[in-house]
Order: C-alpha cells, then sequence, then structure tokens
C-alpha cells in the first residue's frame, strides 16, 4: 500500500468507507447502540425502521462546508 497512487489508495479508502456504511445497520442490531454517548452517535429507531448519525459528524461537516464558502466566496 506504500506505493499506491493517492486516487488508488483514496478508492480503496471509500470502499473500505462504504462497506462499513453497508454493515452499521447489521451490526447495530446485535449492539446496544443507545448505550453509546448521545453526541456520538444518535439512534432512532420506530416500528422496524433504524436510522443512525452522528452529530459530531454532522458538526464536522458544517464547519467545513462553511470555510469552503467563505474561502470560495471571500
Amino acid at each position: 500500500m506504500v506505493g499506491m497512487h493517492p486516487v488508488s489508495l483514496l478508492g480503496a479508502f471509500l470502499i473500505l468507507l462504504g462497506l462499513a456504511l453497508l454493515l452499521a445497520p447489521v451490526i447495530a442490531r446485535h449492539v446496544d447502540a443507545e448505550k453509546i454517548p448521545g453526541w456520538l452517535i444518535y439512534v432512532y429507531r420506530t416500528n422496524g425502521f433504524c436510522f443512525i448519525t452522528s452529530p459530531l459528524l454532522i458538526l464536522l461537516s458544517l464547519i467545513f462546508l462553511i470555510i469552503y464558502l467563505v474561502r470560495v466566496f471571500a
């Protein structure tokens, strides 16, 4: 992996990230996700539907989006 092209390395990372996202609901069925702190993972369950997100990830995404928009339009 040391000699990989940066684009290939990014592709491998995105594939692994996609697999992790696909497996997240399966893992959530077997692990009690409500015990994880609310600022790290938010779990919403109703009628067999399970929605899991990370408030920390959303906050970081908004910060980077604001930084990007300020740099582009400034």
